[in-house]
């Protein structure tokens, strides 16, 4: 496997191609910031690309999406000091297939990169199940606005409302609001939900659960 190694730590930088070297891998080229990464990408065409967050010029992200783009094929592993889940996420959802902590030991890295190497995602322990978590998160957000029809709180709560027979003038005295606004928010509900009439909007609100 060819790989692309991009850090902006000589240091580093050296002792990961030795160690990758040493154990089979072909490094094909270096780069020390984002857009070199990017220039390096286009030139050398690596099967792989271990790629640093934090760097100059332009950021391990935006690089990630910028060659992603351009060669789809390459597989782009993170390899960064940051446990933050901003960076983990994002990460993935611009496309990475992996995110590996530089904490590691050398040993747990290259089992992960031979892990990437057979087509499998890599991530350092406990990193795939925060990624889980928050794909479950995400679904039940969604969902919950499915089933909401993307209504917002103050909406709900007139539906809430209408759906338990209250006329529009007594829903404003419980919401302290006046029967304009009432009437405003029941348009936009109608709208939102598709919906002719006030019927529709309370058979609406039993069926789903949001009458109360």
């Amino acid at each position: 496997m060819k790989v692309l190694l991009a850090d902006d730590h000589p240091l580093f930088l050296d002792g990961l191609e030795d160690l990758l070297v040493s154990n089979g891998f072909e490094v094909a080229g270096t780069a020390r910031d984002g857009l070199e990464a990017i220039e390096k990408a286009r030139a050398l065409r690596p099967d792989a690309i271990l790629m640093d967050i934090r760097m100059p010029r332009l950021d391990g992200l935006a690089a990630v999406r910028a060659v992603k783009a351009e060669l789809p094929e390459v597989k782009i592993i993170m390899l960064t000091i940051s446990e933050a889940d901003d960076d983990l996420f994002e990460a993935i959802k611009s496309g990475a297939s992996g995110y590996l902590l530089k904490s590691q030991s050398a040993d747990e890295l290259l089992g992960l990169v031979r892990e990437m190497e057979r087509g499998e995602v890599a991530f350092s322990p406990g990193l795939a199940a925060r990624l889980l978590q928050e794909f479950g998160r995400q679904a039940s957000e969604l969902g919950e606005k499915r089933r909401t029809g993307g209504l917002s709180d103050r909406e709900r709560e007139v539906l809430a409302l209408i759906a338990q027979g209250l006329k529009y003038k007594q829903v404003a005295a419980k919401l302290f609001l006046s029967e304009r606004t009432i009437k405003y928010h029941m348009g936009q509900i109608l709208e939102r939900l598709h919906l002719k009439n006030r019927a529709e909007v309370i058979e609406y609100a039993r069926r789903t659960g949001l009458a109360g």
